[in-house]
């Protein structure tokens, strides 16, 4: 599919940002003053952007209020009112520690299940449409929430943080080997696509359009595997070694997790990319270019 950059920089701000959260609501990293102002703010300030990214993607902005109606089965519902639910709940929380309140804990421990969670509800977004193979698989929500959870770890300073951007290598290679399979074990072809398969094989005689339509453009993006391949190296180089080298050296020192947090977001953003680009949607068999 193609890669709009609005939902890239969406889905991987708002899971760092709401990953941020979660440790900040649970009590995993505490303080007061400034300095929980502009973590609190940070945290926030992503959470908050990336949301207001994905607005961008939508056909009529006007009416992104409408998705607040359709929590019984819509995914993105649930998304929506998830997020307004943590943000919500965590903000007495983050005043709370700005200013010495001392507010028990236990709302921020069911922020930070909310963020999580609304983190999750963003997964199942993709995962629950079938007509996309490679998306319709556990490894999505896995991805979405271990990202989340790493980026999490690392700007708040966790100790473990550098284990949690060490296992983001494998985790990414378990999503690509089991997606690349995804088409064909979805046994979807032209003939089931059209419902001919029964009477033999179908072959594309003529293109359906002879221009280029939504669905071509939004739908069928075809990435060379060279180009794929290398940009997997990236997304593993910058989203969990160099980042987890970068910890090992000082792992206490604010400079050095600004600049992991950095490396660590570049290759999310990659591997975000390839996340939606790779997706191959079943509509292109029509088009005879699956």
């Amino acid at each position: 599919m193609h890669p709009a950059p609005s939902v890239i920089l969406f889905s991987t701000l708002s899971g760092l940002g709401l990953g941020l959260l979660a440790y900040l609501g649970a009590g995993f990293a505490v303080a007061t003053g400034w300095a929980a102002f502009w973590w609190w703010g940070l945290g926030y300030g992503l959470a908050v952007g990336g949301l207001l990214a994905a607005t961008f993607h939508l056909g009529n902005p006007q009416r992104a209020l409408l998705a607040f109606s359709q929590w019984r089965t819509s995914w993105l519902s649930r998304e929506a009112w998830a997020a307004v639910g943590a943000l919500a709940v965590l903000a007495p929380v983050a005043l709370a520690d700005i200013f010495a309140i001392g507010l028990p804990r236990l709302v921020g421990q069911v922020g930070a299940v909310l963020a999580l969670g609304t983190v999750f509800t963003t997964s199942m977004i993709y995962t629950q449409i079938r007509a996309v193979p490679r998306w319709h698989h556990w490894t999505t929500p896995l991805v979405f929430v271990a990202f989340a959870g790493t980026g999490g770890a690392l700007m708040s300073g966790q100790p473990w943080a550098g284990w949690c951007l060490i296992a983001m290598g494998p985790v990414m290679a378990l999503s690509w080997r089991i997606g690349d399979g995804q088409f064909h074990r979805a046994a979807q072809t032209l003939g089931t696509a059209t419902g001919l398969g029964a009477i033999g094989e179908v072959q594309v005689f003529e293109q359906a359009h002879t221009a280029g339509n939504y669905l071509l453009r939004e739908m069928i993006y075809v990435v060379g595997r060279k180009h794929a391949e290398k940009l997997r190296v990236i997304a593993v180089g910058l989203g969990s070694v160099l980042p987890a080298l970068i910890v090992a050296l000082a792992p206490t020192a604010p400079l050095t997790v600004a600049v992991a947090a950095i490396v660590h977001l570049s290759g999310a953003l990659a591997q975000r990319w390839l996340f939606f680009a790779q997706a191959e949607h079943v509509v292109g068999l029509y088009y005879g270019n699956r």
